[in-house]
């Protein structure tokens, strides 16, 4: 059931809705924190995950920043276990197995629980290592564990393992949307009867010489390696590219009734998502397919754009991309919500980023408290959006949206309420 406003307005979500899909487990592992917990707290904090690249393989690089995880996931896991898998895969589980712990680990008929975790390049530090040793040491050296290493369904291939889940095991490969759009499918999932609990989210790791040459030469990242923790500026005037990052998100949803019948405390709902495609460039953004996403979400959530307080912005911090967002925004939903960035703080988590900006709105809805933009010393002239900046925005946040958008043209919006 929706409740309105004095406006007229719909924007808070009862938990008890049966039909409604909530929030009940977070789990993350980023630059900023090992845990969801702490990755927030830094948020708010307006701390930075980015830094140096220390190895030496990085020395002759154009760029050499990258936003690497604050904590190991090897460290967190069976080290048996953790030597037969793929760093994405080992990101994928630790954050899956805080968010099933988060929800108060559902007992829901396995057949009846699926997983769905998104990435852009799934195990390409197995690949490209793999191959280097093929080259270097000959073919008896290769790892017998390469393939299943290797492929992308790998995260949600483990995470299912690991939680005993039936309902099916699936991989959204949509480049920089992979995590919104996996908990898109999740919602979809549950709303279509299929499953009662949704494992979803997103997992990335892929710094790497290839990846940051050919992105070096693609001029879409930042050279700001003598101030790493300032490179990453979504929507500032001064902006020169994204820094790539690794990481994870996952967060457990739940049909409400199912939720409420176990007594279970969501943090938000997930009451729309929008998914669609720009058919018009391999890397170029169209506004038009970004703007559909956001309208797609909003109604499917019920709401008007004047329902929407929050936009935490898909926001890269390149010159080109971030404008075409910022007018995506205000023709879509307005230039009335307070907008934010946590890419500033984290880099560009490719396939997990989209799922970490979810977990970023969740939060902002529940805890009523928008993070600030860092790095936003003098907004773009040309972004006329109001962009939080200094010290986190506090206030109640009924509704969010979150955007993630990714080479191909791919586009999903997710809108996040209060829950009652």
């Amino acid at each position: 059931m929706r409740t309105t406003s004095s406006t007229g307005a719909s924007s808070v979500t009862d938990a008890g809705d049966a039909d409604g899909v909530v929030v009940t487990g977070l789990g993350a592992t980023t630059p900023l924190g090992g845990d969801a917990a702490s990755t927030w707290a830094a948020m708010l904090a307006g701390n930075s995950g980015i830094r140096a690249i220390e190895e030496e393989w990085a020395a002759e690089l154009p760029v050499r920043i990258a936003g690497r995880l604050k904590a190991e996931p090897g460290e967190v896991l069976d080290r048996v276990q953790a030597r037969r898998m793929d760093r994405c895969e080992q990101i994928a589980l630790v954050a899956a197995r805080e968010a099933w712990a988060d929800a108060g680990a559902p007992g829901v008929d396995p057949e009846r629980l699926a997983v769905v975790i998104g990435t852009g390049t799934g195990g390409a530090l197995t690949m490209l290592g793999q191959d280097d040793i093929l080259e270097t040491r000959g073919v008896r050296r290769v790892s017998p564990h390469t393939v299943p290493m290797l492929m992308a369904n790998g995260p949600a291939a483990w995470v299912s393992i690991d939680l005993g889940a039936r309902g099916g095991a699936h991989t959204p490969v949509s480049a920089c949307a992979s995590g919104a759009e996996a908990i898109s499918m999740g919602l979809d999932l549950i709303r279509l009867g299929r499953a009662d609990v949704v494992v979803a989210g997103g997992a990335e790791a892929c710094v790497h010489p290839l990846p940051l040459a050919g992105f070096a030469q693609a001029k879409a990242h930042s050279t700001r390696n003598d101030e790493p923790e300032r490179a990453s500026r979504p929507f500032d005037a001064d902006r020169d590219g994204f820094v790539i990052g690794e990481g994870g998100t996952v967060v457990v949803l739940e049909r409400a009734g199912f939720a409420a019948a176990r007594g279970a405390r969501p943090h938000a709902a997930l009451a729309g998502a929008g998914v669609t495609s720009d058919a018009h460039h391999i890397t170029a953004a169209h506004p038009e397919g970004q703007v559909r996403a956001m309208r797609r979400a909003v109604a499917q959530a019920g709401l008007s754009p004047l329902d929407i307080g929050h936009v935490q912005a898909h926001a890269t911090s390149t010159p080109k991309g971030d404008l075409v967002e910022a007018g995506s925004i205000a023709e879509a939903v307005g230039v009335h919500p307070a907008v934010t960035a946590v890419k500033s703080m984290t880099g560009h988590l490719f396939g997990a980023a989209g799922a970490l900006g979810a977990l970023a709105a969740i939060l902002a809805v529940r805890d009523g408290v928008i993070p600030a933009t860092r790095n936003l010393d003098a907004v773009d002239p040309d972004v006329r959006l109001d962009i939080v900046a200094g010290e986190p925005r506090r206030g109640p946040v009924a509704a969010a949206l979150a955007n993630s958008f990714g080479f191909g043209g791919h586009n999903a919006s997710l809108v996040f309420t209060s829950v009652a």
